[in-house]
């Protein structure tokens, strides 16, 4: 029966396809700008977390936490950079609407397909744009997309390596001379605590603490991976 309705359903004209095409592109960027308004603000609790992690030689938590900022942060670029593909995208289709009054229909655009495949490796608009790709490939838009994408394993490393000069700068940046003298004051605390054979009151408090502090970096990862996903 769906089969028969899209049969005897009139096929959109070029004009109605761009404008449903740039509407949909609009919506997706103001998804685009909640889900960097959203990681912005998780990043505000997540830098009073590192500073007071800090205050107590918490070495492990602040720099754990600030790996989450760097990883936010490079989550937001790339959210910046999704938005400005889209926007091109929907410019170069406003382009088209000159040749389609011409030709009848929408001309193949090179450019466009460019930009449709590199959106369709970020996850976090893969799915918007795979819909993009059938609708864009049905009119004549672009090609039928091959999956080209490369395996960036061999890049995980340096990626990795990148993130780890990020952490100490953020670190640095919001913990002060504090977030500096951790690793000292980090080695000292377990020195200490190799030297005692029993644990005291005191110990057995800290270590309390300890989980505490475990349990709330978990679930402030948890927040942010929410929002960046």
């Amino acid at each position: 029966m769906e089969k028969v309705m899209n049969m005897i359903k009139p096929k959109p004209n070029p004009q109605q396809q761009l404008r449903d095409w740039q509407r949909k592109l609009r919506q997706e960027c103001r998804n685009i700008e909640r889900q960097i308004r959203d990681i912005q603000r998780e990043e505000k609790s997540v830098q009073k977390a590192i500073k007071d992690a800090a205050k107590r030689n918490d070495m492990g938590s602040a720099k754990a936490l600030a790996k989450e900022i760097v990883r936010s942060r490079r989550t937001v670029n790339r959210l910046y950079e999704n938005k400005a593909q889209m926007n091109s995208i929907s410019m170069h289709l406003g382009e088209s609407v000159a040749i389609a009054r011409t030709v009848g229909h929408l001309s193949k655009s090179a450019e466009v397909m460019k930009l449709v495949n590199n959106l369709m490796k970020a996850p976090e608009v893969a799915a918007t744009m795979l819909e993009f790709s059938k609708e864009m490939t049905k009119a004549g838009v672009i090609e039928e997309f091959v999956n080209d994408a490369v395996d960036n394993a061999l890049d995980s490393e340096d990626i990795e390596e990148e993130i780890e000069e990020e952490v100490d700068k953020v670190l640095t940046a919001i913990a002060g001379e504090t977030a500096a003298q951790l690793p000292e004051a980090v080695r000292k605390e377990r020195v200490k605590q190799s030297a005692g054979t029993e644990r005291t009151a005191e110990e057995e408090e800290a270590i309390a603490e300890g989980v505490d502090d475990e349990e709330e970096l978990e679930e402030i990862r948890a927040r942010l991976a929410k929002v960046r996903s």
